[in-house]
């Protein structure tokens, strides 16, 4: 139950960080967000503030913002059409009822001849079994369509996506994977204040038990020094000599309180799954210490290290070097979290703002109906002086999202069968 809800706190945190900041920079440009969604399917709770429907749907596999004008507009007024208008104390349309008119016995019924609801917010036309003068009428800018007894607010051009400047659609589509890149960085953080942080030496913290750190007698605050009579200044430049000498005896020089001792440590040759090459692991952590303004720092540079890690993994899947075994879908992140909240809560963030990272990079990349593919096309939008055809890229989007679905689908089943090997 424990991993139950650890992983429905973290997919909801991931998806509602992200999702909130496309819903933000919506905003600031003047776009009418229709709604704000975590998951897919149908809905389970909903509520409408500002404009926008809030929902919670039952498929938890991410979330969207769902901005007007992004896709073509719910309601179009065609001429001929029979439609019931209702007004504000200003004398303007505050509804259009499309259908079911005989339960609005106020509204006034007219048959349209002309609606413009995107520039110039009028509807022409005649009153119904009246031969009267053409009538015409202002249509309020926060007007309803009800339909089907749902209301739902129209779009006037200047506030759907499309009327906005290249800079203000980047900005939105790139917002959401900013945020989850700005919540790793506020976990390791809040890691860093709670825990502290390493130091920078080559200072030993925990030395895990039957390790080759703790069989060549390294003990904790031991400060590596030297290595094969090269002087060692900091942790990286240690664990990254450790690393590249797998099997390899490594003579060391470590400063013990006021004296030093010569030791010798032969790494640990790890191969992790799907890789081919190997690299050296003595079994030590880094020495924590207690810093307010380091804690900051840190939170930025772990957040830079794993953003490094995850593109050089990404860029290897790409060129084959990986294989697709090595991805992972839903299942296999659920039984990740799994082993990961037996280790305890700030191991269960780390791996929050790792996922949070990953979340970010995934969705800059290219990728038709992704956050990446949609800034592909702004990009060639601001290029080329002109937009590519909604037909065209909506094709585009259509097929690819198709093709992540079936990679959706095949990762799943692999991560289901590894679960059962």
């Amino acid at each position: 139950m424990n991993t139950v809800i650890a992983f429905i706190f973290m997919f909801g945190l991931l998806v509602f960080i992200h999702e909130w900041g496309h819903l933000i920079f919506a905003k600031r440009a003047g776009m009418l967000a229709r709604e704000f969604a975590i998951g897919f399917g149908p809905k389970i709770f909903s509520f409408t503030r500002n404009e926008t429907l809030y929902t919670i749907r039952l498929i938890p596999a991410g979330g969207y913002v769902r901005v007007a004008g992004e896709d073509p507009e719910i309601v179009e007024i065609k001429p001929g059409h029979h439609i019931g208008l209702e007004f504000n104390e200003e004398g303007k349309v505050n509804k259009i009822i499309i259908n079911n008119k005989s339960k609005h016995p106020n509204a006034r019924v007219i048959e349209v001849e002309h609606a413009d609801l995107d520039h110039r917010l009028r509807i022409e036309g005649y009153e119904v079994d009246e031969e009267e003068e053409k009538l015409s009428f202002e249509v309020d800018r926060k007007a309803l369509f009800v339909m089907d007894e749902k209301e739902t607010q129209i779009a006037p051009y200047d506030r759907q996506f499309a009327s906005k400047s290249v800079g203000q659609r980047a900005m939105q589509l790139f917002a959401g994977p900013m945020m989850n890149f700005v919540l790793a960085i506020v976990i390791f953080v809040i890691i860093g204040l709670v825990q502290g942080i390493p130091t920078e030496e080559a200072k030993m913290g925990e030395i895990q038990e039957g390790s080759p750190a703790e069989e060549a007698g390294l003990q904790q605050n031991d400060e590596i020094i030297e290595i094969e009579g090269n002087s060692i200044s900091s942790w990286d430049e240690f664990t990254s000599i450790v690393q590249d000498s797998p099997g390899q005896e490594l003579d060391i020089v470590v400063q013990r309180g006021d004296s030093k001792e010569s030791l010798a440590v032969t790494p640990n040759e790890v191969t992790l799954e799907g890789q081919d090459e190997s690299f050296g692991q003595i079994g030590v952590y880094a020495a924590i210490e207690k810093s307010f303004f380091g804690t900051f720092k840190y939170g930025f540079t772990q957040t830079y290290d794993y953003t490094k890690l995850i593109l050089t993994n990404l860029v290897m899947l790409i060129t084959g070097q990986y294989s697709i075994d090595m991805l992972s879908g839903p299942v296999g992140i659920y039984d990740a979290t799994d082993q990961v909240v037996q280790t305890g809560f700030m191991n269960f963030m780390m791996w929050t703002a790792i996922l949070s990272v990953n979340l970010g990079i995934v969705n800059l990349v290219p990728l038709p109906a992704l956050d990446g593919g949609r800034l592909m096309f702004v990009g060639i939008e601001a290029i080329r002086g002109k937009p590519i055809a909604p037909e065209k890229e909506g094709i585009f989007h259509f097929i690819g999202f198709a093709l992540l679905m079936l990679l959706m689908i095949v990762v799943t089943w692999n991560d289901i069968q590894r679960l059962f090997l």
